[in-house]
């Protein structure tokens, strides 16, 4: 499997990385190791979570997702070394968002014990803390980085101007600046990443790795209407999708996936690999059967009339 380098981490990811956002919600742990462990022999290597996945489920608090990681880490199923593992800090738990030095610096060390192990890939600013300086958080990654905690940072949800004057932070300071940007971007939604953010990226060298890349799983296929939504975990997500715009996609996808063979969801992410500025899309599964999609998706060649089509299906 071809592997992409990440901005300037260091760091080089495949072209798929698997989303731990529902270990310990839809999947659970023996799930959850079979998903990894197959992830892994397919030749992918990069994890992507966060101390918060899944406090949202009823009776989980928090860092349920790390926990599982951490113990299939632990029993070996794969060096630690061949795993690039991503979480992030700075969500609610139970002390509302915030990036404040103290609370990095307490977060990263229960990130640490749940994941078992003692480094973290990257590591990411879950969400912007307008009461918090830049200096201040890049600070307290640049002491973790030096007691060789992480190894490379990034933010999540920023846009265009709040990552330009992290960077001019960072300068000022002679700190560490984020190497990543971890952007909601796909066929459906396309504006928040698209224009000045992307051309920011490209243009400083920033590793981009998009969340909700299948659209909550809107972008599937198996959500055709409202009814198909009820009583599933995504229900109130995935029916914001179903819209005009929403339909003129999947039936792009259906155009495509019949020109092709492959389905929409092995589409929609092979086309988020030739956007510009992306590296690689999470995506999640809760099975075998649609890991292997996914698999299939990272070596998918999309031709330039497809690729034109569900650009225009998506504007």
């Amino acid at each position: 499997m071809e592997t992409r380098r990440l901005g300037k981490t260091g760091l080089s990811v495949a072209p798929i990385v698997i989303g731990g956002n529902v270990f310990g919600w839809t999947a659970d742990e023996k799930t959850s190791f079979a998903i990894l462990d197959a992830f892994f022999d397919a030749g992918l290597n990069t994890i992507d979570t966060a101390d918060v996945y899944s406090a949202w489920v009823p009776g989980n608090k928090g860092g349920d997702s790390e926990e599982i990681i951490g113990r299939w880490l632990k029993q070996a199923r794969v060096s630690r070394d061949k795993a690039v593992i991503v979480t992030k800090v700075g969500s609610d738990m139970g002390q509302g968002k915030t990036l404040k030095e103290s609370y990095i610096l307490k977060a990263i060390e229960d990130s640490l014990s749940r994941l078992q192990t003692d480094y973290i890939d990257l590591y990411l600013s879950h969400w912007p803390d307008a009461d918090t300086p830049h200096e201040e958080t890049l600070g307290a990654f640049a002491k973790l980085k030096q007691q060789g905690k992480i190894r490379a940072i990034g933010c999540s949800n920023y846009d265009a101007k709040l990552l330009q004057a992290s960077f001019g932070a960072a300068d000022k300071a002679g700190l560490p600046r984020y190497d990543v940007l971890q952007p909601e971007y796909n066929l459906y939604e396309r504006t928040s990443f698209e224009g000045p953010l992307a051309e920011l990226c490209v243009r400083e060298d920033v590793g981009v790795i998009t969340y909700f890349s299948l659209a909550a799983g809107f972008l599937t296929g198996k959500y055709r209407s409202k009814a198909d939504t009820q009583g599933r975990a995504r229900e109130g997500r995935v029916s914001q999708y179903l819209d005009d715009k929403g339909l003129r996609i999947l039936a792009a996808l259906d155009k495509v996936s019949a020109e092709t063979g492959a389905k929409p969801a092995e589409i929609s992410l092979a086309w988020l690999l030739r956007k510009r500025g992306v590296t690689a899309p999470i995506a999640s599964a809760t099975s075998l059967s649609q890991l292997e999609s996914l698999v299939k998706s990272a070596t998918l060649s999309l031709s330039e009339e497809a690729m034109t089509l569900l650009d225009e299906a998506g504007a």
